[in-house]
Parts: C-alpha cells; structure tokens; sequence
C-alpha cells in the first residue's frame, strides 16, 4: 500500500525493488476491500434467515399435510363408493341372465290359448312360477320400466322402430314395446326396446 500512496502523492514508484503494482492488482485490492467491508451484513443476514426459513418450512409442511389430509378423505370416500356399488350391482350379470328366463315366461303365457279349459291349470301354474320370480328379483331390487307413453330418452330406451303416431300428441313418446327393460337399484341394466311415433 505504500507504493500506491507515494504514486498517488506524485512520488517516482520504486521499480527496481519491484514494487510497482499493475492495475490488475490494484483491482484486486480493492475487491477484497469490499469484499471485508460487506461481511459483516451478510452474517447479520445469516443470524435472521434460521428464523425465517423455519417460519417457511413450517408453513409447507403444514400445507403439504392439509393437502395429503385431503387426498386421503377423497380417497377414503371413493373407496367406500366403490365398495358400496360392488354390493349393490354384484347380482347385476346373473339377474340379466334371469331375465331372459323371465321373457320365456311371458311367452309362453302368450302362447297358450286362455280359452281352453284343459290350459287353464297350465296358465295358472305358469303365471304362479312367473310371479314368484318376479317376487325374488324384487328383493333384490329389480324393477320392470315402464315405458308406453313416456317421451322417448335416448339414454334410457333402445329405439328399434319409428312410425307414424297415430294422434299428434304422441309424436316423440313410446307407443309400443317389444322388450321390457328392468333396473337394478336405479340402474338400468336392460334398455327396454321400443318402437316411437313420429
């Protein structure tokens, strides 16, 4: 630093000690000037900064537990749904393939004729095993749909045919049906098949 006094003072520098600093080093010590000068702010800094990033942690670690709170109830409520449905609509494929067994009844009362005496003990018998079906499938929350007349719904009806309605207020509303439909627990598990006016 004395050779930068006497240059600064107007003073020949020394060169043949080899004191002469270039403009390089200058710099340097001048950073490093600034550089010591600063330090103390920084550990001023440090000592509130714990504090700080404590109040930070903690507050992402209480959201990130609200959040993993949540996801767990949603969870916990999809899994009950799930559970619920699976008991509710597990006789759902075997109550379809009764149904069938259903539509061979009302065929067969269909088929005989109700005049006959000798049929009347046949229709009687059938109709007894029929509505004693109808009965269980009951129980177990089968329901038969009523559709002649209602409006047609796409998404609850199959349409098969469509036809001229025979007065004007018919018009888009079942008029006849070929296949009954049923649901289980409020769930459509035949679409009944119709035929609609138009």
């Amino acid at each position: 630093m004395a050779e930068k006094d006497k240059h600064l003072s107007g003073e020949a520098p020394d060169i043949e000690n080899g004191a002469v600093e270039t403009e390089e080093q200058a710099e340097d010590t001048k950073t490093e000037d600034v550089v010591t000068e600063s330090a103390p702010m920084a550990e001023s800094e440090e000592e509130e900064d714990p504090e700080a990033l404590l109040i930070s942690r903690l507050s992402e670690l209480e959201d990130a537990h609200l959040r993993l709170r949540a996801e767990y109830d949603n969870y916990r409520k999809r899994t009950l749904k799930e559970k619920s449905d699976l008991l509710k609509y597990a006789a759902e494929k075997v109550v379809v393939d009764f149904l069938e067994v259903l539509d061979d009844f009302d065929r067969a009362l269909e088929s005989l004729p109700s005049e006959d005496e000798g049929n009347a003990e046949t229709r009687r018998g059938i109709e007894l095993i029929r509505d004693k079906m109808i009965a269980k499938l009951r129980g177990q929350g089968v329901k038969e749909m009523s559709v002649i007349g209602e409006p047609f719904d796409a998404d609850a009806h199959e349409a098969i045919a469509m036809v001229p309605a025979p007065d004007p207020d018919k018009k888009g509303k079942v008029i006849d049906c070929v296949q009954k439909g049923y649901t289980l627990s409020d769930k459509v598990i035949r679409h009944p098949k119709v035929v609609v006016g138009q």
